[in-house]
């Protein structure tokens, strides 16, 4: 366990982290040339939607030995749609390796990822990326970083530039510098007039190593010099407890600065006994602190599942005690189930390799597992131990689904089915009103991704739809009106005759009542005048929307003693609704919700300018405790919150979040009304 380290990769978009990840595998020896995104043959981005789209959709593992040591590098989405993976990496690291573009220095998908990061509590490294481009700046990038994280951020490398070309690097710590020449990297004294360059970044991290421990804090005031040891172990401690954020630089793609990282890493970042796991008893959920170690009982987390159509389902777990072996039998404290596990496997990208078992700090995949999800816990029977899942976004976007052609119904279902286990940010759900199949994403990109698996993964090509508002009807007048069923056709006949009062209701179900008096209509034939009334409310006589608030009176009525029947009952009071709900003021009830939208300061107009076009009514505003961020608190009807998600997101540089909840049915404007009556009579 002392030799692994768990780094999870993250970042913004398009910053390099699989290029970086790429890098670091072929110094490794593990591939024998670095693979491109362009080429779509890097060992991260195996699948092939990510060949397709060029960038990252999955949370891939990539082991890399290095220096009798063993990385198992994370590397993780860099898109807010794919932002449940992202989580699901940081779940199973022990310290996360922060990859920024040095030409576009902070973006909001780097604060995203880095408050990530902070919520598990794990250590934080930086890699400054693309510093070969000679629009990139490694101060600004610095400034900015300072200005954004804090004064913990250190910078443990400095660029050396010819002109506009990068050339190497010093480094601070050890104030060494090397040069490159293509791929060849010679070590050379610092240049001429560097020193003085670094001489404030070197006093900024003797600082920072002072003030992890007193003796060196004395040390420090005494300028007595810091030995190598005493470096080392103090920037391991500041790492670990955050006061130090050390910085890297070079280029993913060319490969430089990329092994002073990895010695970075396996220097200052801590292995997996060094990092607390707390977790939960079965049955108390009474917190209890896992001891990691292989000599413990067996305890793991599922944090990725893989749904391949010809393996079956993979598991992807990390182990915090004991090992996972092979033929062996597990339990899922969370589902209360045993697991059979047959092969074990270690991953790299897509590539399995057979092991007998995977041991307390490391990661490994199983097949088949059937009861186990991504986020379970599988361990000893006798561990009654939960250990903390993930929490994982909940959609903000949902499209109704249908398969193209007639007769995909099972494998869209299916598909759908097997898509879920992979994804846990991704619902089905069914609406019987509208009786239609909504899947419910993070984004347009995220849905997009799922219709193009769900056609090349399980073989059905989709139509997606906006979904359908369920809009209701009711009445704002009271009526009284008569519905009479008489047909006579040989033999028995049909007769049945009300005189039914219909008037607003207080509840949203039917509410009938009967105020007949001398027998007119006999009792025997109330419940069929009731049910024929329930049938109807699902239709109003506007749009054909469900009809709610709704009371029903029987005044009166007549009955043939021969021909009447719960049947012709049931159909005259059909009849008395159509024509009672025509006279009492129909009118179309839409359906409210309540919003929150968390979101920048300088953006706050823009924010309520948007509400007051879908219009929504201002409840409040003002200040948060959510990241910084400012609250917008509005009503809004729910036909106007279909593409929020993505509004919202342009707006805000992905800064913004919201939750939007169903509060209440109110009466539509008539503008919007007539819109809804003229597209249900064109249907």
């Amino acid at each position: 366990m002392e030799n692994i380290r768990n780094i999870v990769v993250m970042g913004h978009g398009k910053c390099g982290k699989t290029t970086l990840t790429e890098a670091m595998l072929f110094n490794a020896g593990e591939t024998k040339r670095l693979g491109t995104i362009a080429d779509g043959t890097t060992t991260a981005d195996y699948d092939s939607e990510e060949i397709k789209r060029k960038f990252s959709i999955n949370t891939a593992v990539a082991p890399v030995n290095w220096k009798d040591m063993k990385y198992n590098i994370i590397d993780t989405p860099g898109y807010f749609d794919f932002a449940g993976d992202v989580k699901a990496g940081v779940r199973a690291a022990d310290s996360a390796l922060v990859v920024l573009s040095g030409r576009s220095g902070v973006s909001v998908g780097t604060e995203q990822v880095f408050k990530y990061a902070k919520t598990k509590d794990i250590p934080i490294m930086f890699f400054v990326n693309k510093i070969d481009d000679n629009r990139a700046s490694y101060e600004k990038t610095l400034e900015e970083m300072k200005e954004v994280f804090g004064k913990a951020v250190t910078p443990f490398v400095y660029p050396i530039r010819e002109g506009d070309e990068f050339k190497g690097f010093v480094d601070i710590v050890d104030m060494t510098a090397r040069r490159y020449e293509g791929t060849d990297r010679v070590d050379i004294p610092v240049p001429e007039g560097m020193a003085e360059v670094v001489a404030p970044l070197r006093e900024m991290i003797m600082e920072a190593i002072a003030s992890t421990d007193e003796e060196l804090m004395v040390k420090y005031f005494n300028d007595e010099e810091f030995t190598f040891d005493e470096i080392k172990q103090a920037i391991r401690k500041g790492v670990k407890d955050g006061s130090i954020y050390p910085v890297y630089c070079g280029s993913g793609q060319d490969n430089i600065g990329v092994r002073s990282l990895m010695d970075g890493i396996g220097k200052y970042l801590p292995s997996p006994s060094e990092i607390k796991e707390v977790g939960r008893k079965r049955d108390t959920a009474e917190p209890v602190e896992l001891v990691q170690s292989e000599a413990e009982t067996s305890a793991a987390v599922v944090f990725k599942t893989i749904a391949d159509p010809y393996v079956g389902k993979m598991s992807i777990f990390r182990v915090y005690s004991g090992e996972i072996k092979a033929d062996s039998t597990y339990y899922n404290p969370n589902k209360g189930e045993s697991e059979r596990i047959g092969k074990v496997y270690t991953l790299c990208g897509k590539k399995q390799t057979e092991v007998k078992s995977v041991k307390a700090g490391d990661i490994g995949c199983v097949t088949k597992l059937e009861f186990t999800k991504t986020g379970d816990t599988l361990c000893d029977k006798n561990k009654d131990i939960i250990l903390t899942g993930i929490e994982f976004p909940p959609p903000v976007l949902s499209m109704a689904v249908s398969p193209a052609a007639k007769g995909d119904e099972e494998k869209l279902v299916s598909g759908l089915t097997r898509l879920m286990d992979e994804d846990p940010t991704f619902t089905v759900s069914n609406n019987a009103e509208t009786k239609q199949t909504l899947i419910n994403g993070q984004g347009e990109q995220h849905i997009d991704v799922i219709v193009s698996k769900l056609k090349n993964k399980y073989g059905v090509n989709v139509v997606l739809d906006e979904p359908i508002t369920p809009y209701r009807e009711t009445i704002t007048k009271t009526a009284v009106v008569e519905g009479k069923h008489k047909k006579q056709s040989g033999g028995h006949g049909q007769y049945g005759h009300v005189k039914i009062e219909f008037s607003p209701g207080l509840t949203e179900e039917l509410m009938f009542e009967e105020k007949v008096f001398g027998g007119s209509v006999p009792k025997n034939y109330f419940p069929a005048i009731e049910k024929g009334l329930q049938e109807s409310c699902a239709k109003g006589v506007l749009a054909g929307y469900p009809v709610v608030n709704l009371k029903a009176t029987l005044l009166d009525g007549s009955y043939h003693p021969v021909d009447s029947s719960e049947m012709a009952f049931k159909t005259a009071a059909s009849i008395a609704y159509k024509e009672g709900l025509k006279q009492a003021g129909p009118v179309i009830l839409e359906p409210i919700g309540y919003l929150k939208s968390y979101v920048p300061e300088n953006i706050m107009g823009d924010v309520i300018g948007d509400i007051n076009k879908r219009r929504g009514r201002i409840m409040g505003m003002g200040e948060s405790d959510k990241d910084g961020l400012n609250l917008v608190e509005a009503e809004v009807p729910m036909s106007e919150m279909n593409k929020y998600a993505t509004d919202l997101r342009a707006m805000s540089g992905g800064r913004g979040t919201f939750t939007f909840e169903f509060v209440r049915y109110e009466q539509a404007p008539m503008d919007v009304a007539n819109k809804i009556i003229a597209s249900a009579n064109t249907k």
